[in-house]
């Protein structure tokens, strides 16, 4: 990672969606392994009750960034938060605050997304997609830009069944799409959603898609990387193993498992569960920044930031993984003691959450309302419901992902480390 570093090392960074999941390891792990960096600007939106300032501190105050701290107890002095608002017009940045990033940033880490897979199509779009266009326009005319890098994700095509690093002409012109939804009122768009997003699964998907193409758009004009991560999981190493800050996707099915609460879950037993650590993506992300910045390529260069080609893992195995882990840790204050068990049966599905969530749910909840107090658990288990119902796509089938570039950037940060 040295000559990484020493490429960090001076510079000012601008980073989007940094309060999120991803962006807070990105944010550590720049201030812990690139310690010259001169500033990260962070695009932070206001929250009700919450000023921006305050929102950076409570991040800053995260066991995450226990390591940082103990490096440098002043590491807060880098951090330059920048009060912005992807659902506004110019990102609602300051025109003071448009002028010192023209004139100083140097790398650009777009983070920020909606990741809720059943967002309104009109909300993800103007958070992935237009959002995207405006930042994509604010780098153009900075000064000294060396590169702009793009998260997406690597189910941006997962109506494909293989996955090269290219970007696939977009299913729709996002300007004509746009343009057309703009005068459409919320009832209109709902109802035509699952005709526009056609053999992708949700909004999500179908908006990453098209904001890579917005991206690729600028080729010409910026140096750009897009990394594609599959299913984002906890960090594997650093800055310590296991930190997650969320239960969205399998982190929350497999914490409902070790409590206790699910007991069944639909997937494919064959099929490989792309799961990747959140720090194996930072590091490829920030490798990606260094590649870019310093050989330029002439077009925009994807990443299939992926494990199924490399280690592939089971949904079949997690059950047994999980459950074992589980009944050797067992978690505080579980439901019931830990058996899940995953079927690609949707008969046999439906059975065992009538059986062992719905029943049971209703009983405990009956003992609340005797006890006098407010039933609880029909509602946990709803929801858990319609969290795995949208996993389901995703656990029930395969995707071959090419990283041939991720594979090409890994041997060049290897020979660095020789």
């Amino acid at each position: 990672m040295a000559s990484i570093a020493e490429y960090y090392a001076g510079k000012n960074v601008l980073i989007t969606g940094a309060t999120g999941f991803m962006g807070k390891v990105l944010v550590e792990k720049l201030l812990r392994s690139c310690p010259e960096v001169k500033a990260l600007y962070l695009l932070v939106r206001p929250k009700a009750g919450q000023s921006m300032q305050q929102r950076v501190s409570d991040m800053m105050t995260c066991k995450l960034f226990d390591r940082v701290r103990e490096d440098n107890p002043d590491f807060h002095q880098k951090i330059i938060p920048i009060s912005s608002e992807l659902m506004q017009p110019g990102l609602a940045i300051s025109p003071e605050d448009v002028e010192k990033l023209t004139g100083c940033i140097d790398v650009v880490f777009h983070c920020a997304a909606t990741i809720r897979f059943d967002e309104p199509l009109k909300h993800a779009l103007q958070l992935n997609v237009i959002a995207t266009q405006q930042l994509v326009s604010l780098a153009k005319q900075m000064h000294h830009l060396e590169a702009f890098i793009h998260i997406s994700t690597a189910y941006a095509n997962c109506n494909r069944k293989h996955i090269d690093e290219v970007i696939y002409p977009p299913p729709v012109e996002p300007k004509k799409l746009i343009e057309s939804l703009e005068w459409m009122d919320d009832g209109i768009v709902r109802d035509i959603t699952p005709r526009l997003i056609g053999d992708r699964p949700n909004t999500y998907t179908y908006t990453k898609a098209l904001a890579e193409f917005v991206v690729q758009q600028e080729q010409d004009k910026l140096n750009i990387a897009i990394i594609r991560p599959s299913i984002v999981g906890a960090s594997w190493q650093e800055p310590f193993p296991g930190w997650i800050d969320n239960f969205n996707g399998p982190s929350g099915v497999f914490i409902a498992a070790g409590k206790g609460i699910l007991r069944t879950m639909r997937a494919n037993n064959d099929a490989v569960a792309d799961l990747i650590p959140v720090d194996m993506v930072i590091n490829l992300t920030l490798a990606a920044g260094w590649y870019t910045a310093v050989h330029r390529p002439k077009s925009a260069v994807v990443y299939n930031c992926t494990t199924g080609g490399i280690n592939p893992f089971h949904w079949g195995e997690i059950e047994h993984h999980v459950m074992s882990s589980f009944k050797r840790n067992p978690l505080e204050q579980a439901f019931r003691r830990p058996n899940a068990n995953i079927t690609s049966n949707y008969l046999i599905n439906q059975y065992w959450i009538l059986v062992s969530h719905k029943f049971p749910a209703l009983i405990y909840d009956l003992f609340l309302r005797l006890s006098g107090q407010k039933p609880q658990m029909m509602r946990i288990f709803n929801r858990l419901h319609k969290a795995i119902s949208l996993l389901e796509y995703f656990s029930s089938q395969d995707w071959e992902w090419n990283s041939e570039n991720m594979n090409m950037l890994m041997s060049h940060y290897q020979s660095l480390a020789d």
